[in-house]
């Protein structure tokens, strides 16, 4: 048995291939572009690696992409041939392979729940904690990325490789559980430990966004440009973040300059960079911002994923730019196809049915039939289930917000921005919103 550097135990390995493996894991870590090089490098020097296939099967799978997934039925098998080529695996490769084989199979609680199980007997094995992060993370289950990284710090300090990397996710963890004082100190000294820890650096970042902290925001992700400008799409979303700090300052030609050479400089269908851009211009818009032509191009990826509903939260983005664009055929074949996948016994289908349809119902309606009362003041405490974390949900608590606006109901806003206070401070768009009521007082609903 080989046990890498940032300790995951594989059966023998390959000497040569121990390198390049950790070099994949050091890349997941960090959000560094070159993963998928570094685990052809490592196959290549052993093709029964079986880590290495299913870390390959699991970048296929986190991207949420109807396509990929036969991609990521062929690590599997091949990490299962690897399995029955090495004979006795490590309890660490048979994790892997378990929690691939549920999130394949649409259950992606239960495979980080298997990668949990695991960790709590080798609370090393800083791959599994972070990608059993990565998936909580997609089905909002921050309660279970909070008990996870604390399960296990105690087994850790300074001397480890990797502990940065595991106070970032920790910082995270802290930060969507709402303690932000520990979250900040956790993010911060991640940073000092791993200087490239750009998950640490966007945990501090949250939890500025949370509280208003806004002039520290632009200074904190500013002073941090060397280390996210170096990541993988990860960079996208970091300017998202800074964007989002200078629409609360109101510099909204420079969010529009960021929007056009920083959070979009290309046209790629990741739902991670779709999000960041269709929520980005969506908040533009709810704030009266013209943003030109640029809901085009994002509709153009949009209609090609109207029926990829393997997402629920990049299904909702996705028809958020179909709306925007004024694509109500395509918008409603989006909305029929959550209704599909709602029939399904998968984390998703669960997920749409809780709440991505009566979500999806607002989001189509938008800017014509106001929604009623109820469904608006049901829908906001509901969004935690999408995944994302809470900035990025925000774009839908801020359609809520503003369908409860139109109809001038005052008491259905307070409740909608009531479920937002528990972790957001007030705003500029709550401000907004108020000022936009108080000058319509003939038109309040109440009850």
């Amino acid at each position: 048995m080989d046990v890498d550097r940032y300790g995951t135990a594989h059966t023998n390995a390959d000497q040569r291939a121990l390198a390049p493996f950790e070099d994949a894991t050091h890349a997941v870590l960090a959000h560094r572009p070159n993963a998928g090089a570094a685990l052809e490098a490592a196959i290549a020097f052993d093709p029964a690696l079986v880590s290495a296939h299913a870390l390959k099967g699991f970048a296929c799978l986190t991207l949420a992409r109807e396509e990929l997934f036969p991609a990521a039925r062929s690590a599997a098998q091949a990490a299962r041939e690897a399995q029955r080529d090495k004979g006795d695996v490590t309890a660490a490769e048979a994790a892997l392979v378990d929690a691939l084989a549920l999130g394949i199979d649409g259950r992606f609680g239960a495979a980080a729940d298997r990668l949990h199980a695991f960790v709590a007997t080798d609370p090393h094995a800083l791959l599994h904690l972070k990608l059993a992060q990565s998936l909580r993370f997609m089905v909002g289950d921050v309660a279970g990325m909070l008990a996870d990284t604390r399960a296990i710090l105690p087994a850790w300090d300074e001397t480890r490789p990797g502990f940065g990397y595991l106070l970032g996710c920790h910082a995270f963890a802290l930060e969507e559980t709402g303690e932000f004082a520990a979250a900040e100190t956790a993010g911060r000294r991640a940073v000092a430990l791993a200087p490239d820890d750009a998950w640490g650096l966007h945990s501090v970042a949250h939890v500025y966004e949370m509280r208003g902290r806004t002039a520290d925001g632009i200074g904190w992700i500013e002073a941090a440009r060397p280390v996210w400008t170096g990541c993988n799409n990860f960079a996208f979303h970091m300017a998202w973040h800074l964007a989002l700090f200078h629409l609360e300052a109101g510099d909204d030609a420079r969010v529009l300059h960021l929007y056009d050479t920083e959070v979009r400089p290309r046209p790629t269908d990741d739902f991670r960079d779709m999000a960041n851009a269709v929520s980005l211009l969506w908040r533009l818009e709810l704030e009266g911002i013209a943003v030109g032509d640029r809901w085009e191009a994002l509709a153009e990826v949009a209609r090609r994923r109207r029926r990829d509903t393997t997402l629920a939260f990049a299904a909702l983005h996705n028809l958020i730019a179909l709306v925007a664009a004024g694509d109500n055929t395509s918008a409603r074949e989006l909305a029929a196809a959550m209704a599909e996948k709602a029939r399904e016994e998968t984390d998703q289908g669960d997920t749409i049915r809780a709440v991505g349809l009566d979500l999806a119902g607002v989001i189509v309606s938008f800017g014509s039939v106001p929604r009623e009362a109820a469904a608006l003041v049901a829908l906001a405490p509901r969004l935690q289930n999408l995944g994302g974390s809470h900035a990025q949900r925000d774009v839908f608590v801020r359609t809520l917000a503003r369908a409860a606006a139109d109809r001038g109901d005052r008491a259905a806003l307070d409740r909608v921005l009531a479920a937002r206070r528990r972790l957001k401070c007030d705003d500029r768009f709550v401000a907004d919103l108020a000022a936009c009521l108080d000058q319509r007082p003939g038109l309040l609903i109440h009850g």
